[in-house]
């Protein structure tokens, strides 16, 4: 089994820097909570690295079929819930230029059963994912 390492070091009194392989990504949380707005909070960070893992899916299943697929954009909606606070309800929502929509919700299932994310967060939280 492989393992996946990341670092989060502290830059200041509210920011901090994730860093994975050679990337990096600045932690922040919104003026109005404390932060300094220099960049996502962590759960922010969380649906975007959702909406990246399933778009590389994505895209890599096109490419292995020969499907030219052009302006895709996953967007996400995400539901909060208190005691504890978490995402109760993700919903992420596909569009694109595509040669037909039975090749894109075929493309759109393999990248979702490739995922790593959403394989995760499935058994966490209820996921749901649409082309449109």
């Amino acid at each position: 089994m492989s393992t996946i390492h990341i670092s989060v070091d502290q830059l200041d009194h509210s920011a901090s820097q994730a860093q994975a392989r050679d990337h990096a990504l600045i932690l922040d949380r919104p003026e109005a909570k404390g932060g300094q707005n220099k960049g996502p909070m962590g759960g922010e960070a969380m649906l975007m690295g959702l909406a990246g893992c399933f778009m590389s899916n994505l895209l890599a299943a096109a490419a292995a079929r020969d499907i030219e697929l052009r302006n895709v954009k996953a967007e996400i909606a995400a539901e909060l819930a208190d005691a504890p606070a978490r995402f109760s309800d993700i919903h992420m929502k596909v569009t694109g230029d595509r040669p037909s929509l039975d090749e894109f919700e075929k493309l759109i299932r393999l990248a979702d059963r490739g995922c790593i994310c959403a394989n995760t967060l499935r058994q966490a939280v209820n996921l749901t994912i649409e082309c449109a």
